[in-house]
């Protein structure tokens, strides 16, 4: 199947063999039953704590990244979570059909690498309850950044 631009879907044995032969990319992983599994630890600074991140990919889905531990919902100390999909909770990466996932595209240079800035904006919005990683999600209409910028500067008086 030809991904968007022409180029050829990858399959779930391209994408294993990606996230193993990656230099930056730790973790161990299988394809069992057209579904790709793989397990890492991520660690957004090197201040920051340490989070095991478990990807999982079919074909003809978007991979979906879960945080197994620690417990983003204890860490939030009953704080809604910001920029998630529940049931089950998973990381919201990029918003689906606009172009930044399709298949031909490798894991190991976009949905891992997006887990490392997501957990980094959440660090921060742990310390500051202020969600500086931008996004929405499908429905949702796009917020206009001048209005963003001055709301955060009215927030400061």
């Amino acid at each position: 199947m030809r991904g968007r631009g022409g180029k050829q879907d990858l399959t779930l044995s391209q994408q294993l063999l990606f996230l193993r032969a990656s230099p930056i990319v730790g973790g161990a992983g299988t394809v069992r039953e057209n579904r790709l599994t793989w397990h890492t630890s991520v660690q957004p600074t090197p201040l920051a704590r340490s989070y095991q991140a478990d990807v999982v990919y079919s074909l003809g889905k978007t991979p979906t990244v879960q945080i197994s531990e620690p417990d983003l919902e204890l860490l939030a100390q009953g704080r809604p979570l910001p920029h998630v999909y529940t049931n089950p909770l998973r990381l919201c990466l990029h918003l689906p059909g606009i172009e930044d996932w399709d298949a031909a595209k490798r894991i190991d240079q976009t949905i891992i690498p997006w887990t490392y800035t997501w957990l980094f904006y959440f660090e921060d919005w742990l310390a500051t309850d202020d969600w500086k990683g931008g996004g929405r999600h499908p429905g949702e209409e796009p917020e206009d950044p001048g209005n963003r910028a001055l709301r955060r500067a009215m927030a400061r008086f």
